[in-house]
């Protein structure tokens, strides 16, 4: 058995996408297996995998991990990712608790009606700009730092550049009135790992397409 993580989830992003993103910014290299039907993962329901019957399902240290936040948290303690107090894991845990309310509205869009769209569209843009990122932006204006919390890259750095690049995606000129975020992000893209996982033929999902979509139902919403 290999001693790498091993990640099961869906061949895309979700709830899993930010789990890649931090191991990935770690640098620790893991191995995944793709559900892709209702069968796979009742199986795995049975086998007694799955702590509450969801996925993501992390296989760490021995351990069967589930439930999104305790997977985050474990592997940012593990890898020097979550601050070197309780003052600064306070402030990891409020920014990434912010950047995944915003993720959420981005995570639940592909399934959205298509009457829809335009206004969950319009949320996150309007969200995005009033409410996330100018608190991200007078961050790090007001201290000056290159990171987050204490001056150190955590958790909080790599959920935010996820969550940047999420928003662009849709909103390409999301960033035209954050220049503190607009640096953030070159500094954040150009760090060793992160580079590494942001190039073509890394474990980064793509945009959810329709066949995500379909899959995601076929699986969860019998």
């Amino acid at each position: 058995m290999s001693g790498k993580p091993r990640l099961t989830y869906l061949n895309g992003r979700g709830r899993m996408e930010p789990i890649r993103w931090l191991l990935g910014a770690a640098g620790v290299e893991f191995e995944e297996t793709f559900l892709e039907t209702r069968e796979q993962y009742e199986k795995l329901i049975k086998g007694g995998s799955l702590l509450f019957q969801q996925v993501p399902l992390v296989e760490i240290d021995g351990m069967k991990m589930v439930q999104t936040r305790a997977i985050l948290s474990y592997i940012a303690g593990k890898y020097n990712l979550y601050g070197k107090d309780l003052k600064e894991r306070a402030l990891i845990d409020m920014y990434v608790e912010g950047i995944t309310d915003l993720m959420q509205m981005i995570l639940m869009f592909p399934f959205a009606p298509p009457e829809e769209k335009e206004k969950n569209f319009n949320s996150i843009k309007e969200k995005a700009t009033n409410r996330y990122f100018p608190v991200f932006e007078k961050v790090l204006k007001q201290h000056g730092q290159d990171f987050l919390v204490g001056n150190k890259f955590s958790w909080a750095d790599i959920q935010l550049i996820e969550a940047i690049l999420a928003v662009e995606e849709k909103i390409p000129a999301v960033l035209s009135g954050f220049p503190q975020l607009q640096a953030f992000k070159i500094r954040m893209s150009n760090m060793p790992t992160i580079k590494k996982f942001l190039q073509p033929g890394s474990p980064r999902k793509p945009p959810p397409d329709d066949h995500y979509v379909e899959t995601v139902l076929k699986i969860f919403k019998n």
